[in-house]
């Protein structure tokens, strides 16, 4: 006996879900801080939080936050 049609459609879709939720979990896992910075034109570069370009960032930011945070 041939299945529903509606079955297949379901299985497909139950089986893309689970796809995204696999990608989502692993992408939890190795999530690690970064900078990005925006340059004009639209060209981005993102720095990792242990690379000297991303740790003078990181400080930059912290110091902003900490500054605006004064000011509240």
């Amino acid at each position: 006996m041939a299945p529903k049609p509606h079955r297949v459609l379901l299985d497909r879709v139950s089986g893309y879900a689970d796809e995204a939720a696999a990608y989502m979990r692993r992408r939890r896992a190795s999530r690690r801080p970064f900078a990005r910075l925006y340059y004009a034109g639209g060209r981005s570069h993102d720095h990792a939080e242990d690379g000297a370009a991303g740790a003078e960032l990181f400080a930059a930011a912290g110091r902003l936050i900490e500054v605006a945070g004064k000011g509240s």
